[in-house]
């Protein structure tokens, strides 16, 4: 697992597909990470340059290594991706073109153009079994928040507008967190992104099926890369979400 720095918690389980860390508990604070690796299984080949594997484009950078920080406290734990999304994008439906991504903001992946019978098995082999080990180790370990942690760059290659917000808060019809995080983050003076850059409407698979369609409350955030690619911002970020996600699970009904 990518971890871009930062601290190690307690492997407590690792597939192919994803890497549990630390032990998830009844009540606590489950982090999902659906882009937290670069990696690129053996027998996979993308086509594309080794750079471009460390950018946005293949993974969401800093996440892994605050979900790490935070699996290491007490009734936290992280459930994050052990592939890169250009090889299966976790968070999109198993029947979406992109999934198997052939191309990401402007750059192409020829690896990427397979047969229907070689997308097939490679969604068996990262997708499926991701999706399934979550919903049950969501029934086994019901937490009290569900945290959805992604991150994203500042600027796209494909386009010239700045993004000016420090975080993103996501949701699709469940804003139950989300309206309790926005004034908790906006009073530490971040600038912060009601459903912005990306809304959680559109892009919001993995919370879709496993949170809202079970009525878990779940809070989806992004924060923005060039706050987190250090361990400084890594660290400082991890401290933050974790006392953001206690005060939302006390807050709860």
């Amino acid at each position: 697992m990518v971890a871009n720095g930062g601290a190690a918690a307690m492997i407590a389980r690792e597939t192919d597909a994803y890497c549990l860390l630390g032990e998830p508990k009844f009540g606590g604070i489950l982090i999902v990470s659906d882009h937290a690796s670069n990696r690129v299984p053996e027998g996979i080949d993308l086509g594309i340059a080794p750079e471009l594997m460390d950018q946005h484009i293949a993974v969401d950078i800093g996440v892994g290594a605050i979900a790490q920080i935070m699996a290491q406290r007490p009734g936290i734990a992280a459930y994050c991706a052990n592939i890169s999304r250009l090889v299966c994008d976790l968070n999109r439906g198993d029947h979406q073109a992109a999934t198997i991504p052939h191309v990401s903001d402007g750059h192409a992946i020829p690896g990427n153009e397979i047969s229907p019978e070689a997308r097939e098995a490679r969604l068996a082999r990262f997708h499926h079994p991701y999706h399934a080990a979550l919903s049950q180790l969501l029934d086994d370990a019901p937490p009290a928040l569900i945290l959805s942690l992604h991150s994203f760059t500042p600027r796209l290659a494909t386009s010239d507008e700045a993004r000016p917000w420090h975080v993103g808060i996501l949701y699709n019809e469940d804003d139950r967190a989300a309206r309790i995080a926005i004034p908790l983050l906006e009073a530490q003076g971040l600038i912060v992104g009601d459903q912005l850059p990306y809304s959680g409407r559109v892009l919001n698979y993995t919370m879709n099926r496993h949170a809202e369609a079970e009525g878990r409350p779940y809070l989806g955030v992004e924060i923005r890369q060039d706050l987190i690619g250090d361990a400084k911002g890594q660290a400082e970020w991890a401290d933050r979400m974790a006392d953001i996600c206690n005060k939302i699970a006390l807050s709860l009904p």
